[in-house]
Protein backbone atom coordinates (compact mmCIF):
# COMPACT_ATOMS: atom_id res chain seq x y z
CA UNK A 1 0.00 0.00 0.00
CA UNK A 2 0.78 3.89 -0.80
CA UNK A 3 1.09 6.23 1.81
CA UNK A 4 -1.17 8.17 -0.45
CA UNK A 5 -3.44 5.57 -0.16
CA UNK A 6 -3.04 5.49 3.63
CA UNK A 7 -3.67 8.92 4.37
CA UNK A 8 -6.92 8.51 1.49
CA UNK A 9 -8.07 5.72 3.74
CA UNK A 10 -8.25 7.47 7.02
CA UNK A 11 -9.74 10.81 5.58
CA UNK A 12 -12.22 8.81 4.27
CA UNK A 13 -13.02 6.92 7.28
CA UNK A 14 -13.13 9.66 9.98
CA UNK A 15 -14.42 12.07 7.43
CA UNK A 16 -11.67 14.47 7.88
CA UNK A 17 -11.80 17.98 6.15
CA UNK A 18 -8.49 19.53 4.52
CA UNK A 19 -8.90 21.87 7.80
CA UNK A 20 -8.70 18.95 10.60
CA UNK A 21 -5.87 17.25 8.31
CA UNK A 22 -3.28 20.37 8.54
CA UNK A 23 -4.36 20.47 12.80
CA UNK A 24 -3.41 17.05 13.03
CA UNK A 25 -0.13 17.88 11.59
CA UNK A 26 0.34 20.46 13.49
CA UNK A 27 -0.47 18.52 16.87
CA UNK A 28 2.71 17.13 16.00
CA UNK A 29 4.54 20.17 15.31
CA UNK A 30 4.23 20.21 11.33
CA UNK A 31 3.29 22.49 9.23
CA UNK A 32 2.04 21.78 5.80
CA UNK A 33 -0.28 23.70 3.26
CA UNK A 34 -3.65 22.65 2.09
CA UNK A 35 -2.09 22.70 -1.33
CA UNK A 36 0.01 19.79 -0.15
CA UNK A 37 -3.30 17.66 1.29
CA UNK A 38 -4.69 18.41 -1.66
CA UNK A 39 -1.61 16.68 -3.91
CA UNK A 40 -0.98 13.55 -1.59
CA UNK A 41 -4.95 12.87 -1.44
CA UNK A 42 -5.79 13.27 -5.60
CA UNK A 43 -5.06 9.72 -7.73
CA UNK A 44 -1.39 8.69 -9.24
CA UNK A 45 -2.74 9.72 -12.56
CA UNK A 46 -3.56 13.24 -12.32
CA UNK A 47 -0.71 15.77 -12.71
CA UNK A 48 -0.37 17.59 -9.41
CA UNK A 49 -0.10 13.93 -7.47
CA UNK A 50 2.59 14.03 -4.94
CA UNK A 51 3.72 11.05 -3.34
CA UNK A 52 3.81 11.35 0.38
CA UNK A 53 7.08 10.04 2.03
CA UNK A 54 7.39 7.90 4.97
CA UNK A 55 8.28 10.97 7.29
CA UNK A 56 5.05 12.68 6.45
CA UNK A 57 2.87 9.88 7.21
CA UNK A 58 4.48 9.29 10.54
CA UNK A 59 3.98 13.01 11.11
CA UNK A 60 0.38 12.58 10.44
CA UNK A 61 -0.39 9.08 12.85
CA UNK A 62 1.92 10.75 15.61
CA UNK A 63 -0.53 14.05 15.19
CA UNK A 64 -3.45 11.41 14.89
CA UNK A 65 -2.44 9.55 18.37
CA UNK A 66 -2.53 13.23 19.89
CA UNK A 67 -5.98 13.43 18.18
CA UNK A 68 -7.48 10.80 19.49
CA UNK A 69 -5.39 10.45 22.86
CA UNK A 70 -4.23 13.81 23.56
CA UNK A 71 -1.11 15.10 23.70
CA UNK A 72 1.18 13.44 26.14
CA UNK A 73 3.42 15.68 28.47
CA UNK A 74 7.22 16.41 27.75
CA UNK A 75 8.48 15.81 24.65
CA UNK A 76 7.21 14.14 21.87
CA UNK A 77 8.19 11.11 19.85
CA UNK A 78 10.22 11.43 16.73
CA UNK A 79 8.57 10.64 13.47
CA UNK A 80 10.09 7.42 11.94
CA UNK A 81 11.96 7.97 8.45
CA UNK A 82 11.18 4.72 7.65
CA UNK A 83 7.71 3.01 8.00
CA UNK A 84 6.47 -0.42 8.27
CA UNK A 85 3.19 -2.12 7.85
CA UNK A 86 4.09 -3.27 11.58
CA UNK A 87 4.95 0.41 12.70
CA UNK A 88 1.69 1.49 11.22
CA UNK A 89 -0.76 -0.76 12.22
CA UNK A 90 1.15 -0.20 16.24
CA UNK A 91 0.17 3.64 15.66
CA UNK A 92 -3.35 3.08 14.49
CA UNK A 93 -3.60 0.67 17.37
CA UNK A 94 -2.47 3.33 19.76
CA UNK A 95 -4.21 5.83 18.08
CA UNK A 96 -7.61 4.12 18.24
CA UNK A 97 -7.43 2.80 21.96
CA UNK A 98 -7.42 -0.76 20.74
CA UNK A 99 -7.19 -3.81 22.43
CA UNK A 100 -6.27 -7.42 20.76
CA UNK A 101 -10.17 -8.19 20.76
CA UNK A 102 -10.71 -5.12 19.09
CA UNK A 103 -8.43 -5.46 16.37
CA UNK A 104 -9.73 -8.88 16.16
CA UNK A 105 -13.10 -7.52 15.33
CA UNK A 106 -11.87 -5.24 12.93
CA UNK A 107 -10.31 -7.63 10.96
CA UNK A 108 -13.64 -9.66 10.92
CA UNK A 109 -15.77 -7.31 10.17
CA UNK A 110 -13.42 -7.03 6.65
CA UNK A 111 -13.72 -10.83 6.58
CA UNK A 112 -10.35 -11.55 7.55
CA UNK A 113 -9.75 -13.33 10.68
CA UNK A 114 -6.84 -13.75 12.38
CA UNK A 115 -5.95 -15.65 15.51
CA UNK A 116 -4.53 -13.70 18.78
CA UNK A 117 -0.77 -15.59 18.43
CA UNK A 118 -1.08 -13.82 14.32
CA UNK A 119 -2.05 -10.90 15.71
CA UNK A 120 -0.03 -10.46 18.68
CA UNK A 121 3.26 -12.02 16.05
CA UNK A 122 2.67 -8.43 14.03
CA UNK A 123 3.60 -5.95 17.04
CA UNK A 124 6.43 -8.03 18.11
CA UNK A 125 9.94 -6.46 17.60
CA UNK A 126 11.49 -7.20 14.15
CA UNK A 127 13.98 -9.52 15.85
CA UNK A 128 12.07 -11.30 17.86
CA UNK A 129 11.47 -15.35 16.88
CA UNK A 130 7.94 -14.96 16.23
CA UNK A 131 7.63 -11.62 14.74
CA UNK A 132 5.70 -11.67 10.87
CA UNK A 133 5.95 -8.93 8.89
CA UNK A 134 2.78 -7.47 8.27
CA UNK A 135 1.89 -7.85 4.62
CA UNK A 136 -0.10 -5.00 2.24
CA UNK A 137 -3.14 -7.34 2.28
CA UNK A 138 -3.20 -7.02 5.95
CA UNK A 139 -2.84 -3.63 6.24
CA UNK A 140 -5.49 -3.36 4.09
CA UNK A 141 -7.88 -5.49 5.80
CA UNK A 142 -7.58 -3.78 8.68
CA UNK A 143 -8.01 -0.48 7.14
CA UNK A 144 -11.49 -1.71 5.56
CA UNK A 145 -12.71 -2.79 9.08
CA UNK A 146 -11.60 0.40 10.60
CA UNK A 147 -13.39 1.99 8.02
CA UNK A 148 -16.72 0.02 8.17
CA UNK A 149 -16.49 0.35 12.32
CA UNK A 150 -15.49 4.25 12.36
CA UNK A 151 -16.48 5.58 8.88
CA UNK A 152 -20.83 3.77 8.78
CA UNK A 153 -20.71 4.43 12.95
CA UNK A 154 -19.98 8.25 11.71
CA UNK A 155 -23.06 8.57 9.64
CA UNK A 156 -25.40 6.65 11.90
CA UNK A 157 -24.80 9.20 14.66
CA UNK A 158 -25.39 11.87 12.38
CA UNK A 159 -28.58 10.59 11.12
CA UNK A 160 -29.88 9.60 14.52
CA UNK A 161 -29.28 13.65 15.55
CA UNK A 162 -31.86 14.46 12.78
CA UNK A 163 -34.55 12.76 13.51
Amino acid sequence: MTNNDILRRLRYSFELSDSKMIDIFKQAGHEVTRAQISDWLKKEDDPAFQKCNDLHLAIFLNGFINEKRGKKDGPQPEPEKRLTNNIIMRKLKIALDLKDEDILDIMDLAEFPLSKPELSALFRKAGHKHYRACKDQILRKFLTGVQLKYHDNVKMLAEFKWE
